[in-house]
């Protein structure tokens, strides 16, 4: 079950509108991703949380991902805790990734900063050998991915580095537009919210030519990440 990315978000269509044009760009390039979700988004203005979990199995499969999980934990009231921490710890022993996608580490939805600090946290315990998970049944061995990159979500907030996703724009607009509960649908009678005007699209499609432009790429998304960034080689950065 061993993958090479594990994209993690804490509500459906996170993962789509903050890193969804980097999971689609590795793709292309051979890797493996999953997709886990902390919560239903059940909170949400529009829509339901069984809606929306169908919104992002539709959206795993737009992007031609075979795994996509949801840990149930309460959205908008989820805790930082040894119960949520494990699930994590369990999904990531799971698909044992080299890269770990989460949230922003800070952002206006505060769901969004707690989930960061949450995931980062699990990912390191998971690599500890006394803490016990199992799936299945079955002891799971530890586990620590090699690194977490933070997407930048609603905040504008300084990145620490941009991927190039000038192939997969796209792809990336495509999979935010299966959550037709959100996002901009003419035909929709439900209330209206800050995402889910044209305009919202357009600033999405905006931030990712203003991120690309900094790199002389048409498109790109930002990441945060808490460590320094290692490299062999100065021209793997060019």
């Amino acid at each position: 079950m061993k993958v090479d990315i594990l994209a993690i978000g804490v509500h459906p269509d996170d993962i789509e509108l903050g890193c969804g044009g980097t999971v689609a760009h590795h793709i292309k390039k051979g890797k493996t991703v999953a997709l886990v979700d902390l919560t239903h988004g059940e909170l949400g203005t529009r829509g339901s949380g069984g809606l929306r979990l169908e919104e992002a199995d539709k959206a795993r499969e737009y992007l031609g991902i075979a795994h996509r999980e949801n840990l149930g934990m309460a959205d908008g009231f989820f805790q930082h805790n040894k119960e949520n921490i494990i699930k994590i710890v369990e999904v990531v022993r799971k698909y044992r990734p080299e890269i770990v996608l989460a949230n922003a580490v800070s952002d206006r939805h505060p769901d969004h900063g707690r989930a960061a600090k949450l995931v980062s946290d699990a990912c390191f315990i998971a690599g500890l050998q006394k803490v016990s998970s199992q799936r299945d049944g079955v002891e799971q061995e530890k586990w620590r991915p090699k690194v977490v990159y933070h997407y930048i979500q609603d905040h504008n907030l300084t990145p620490d580095l941009v991927v190039d996703i000038s192939d997969s724009i796209e792809e990336k607009m495509g999979s935010i537009m299966c959550y037709g509960s959100q996002f901009y649908d003419p035909n929709s009678q439900e209330p209206k919210t800050p995402i889910s005007g044209e305009d919202f699209l357009d600033f999405v499609k905006a931030k990712a030519a203003t991120y690309g432009r900094q790199i002389g790429a048409k498109y790109g998304e930002g990441f945060n990440v808490a460590r320094y960034i290692g490299v062999d080689d100065l021209f793997d950065l060019l």
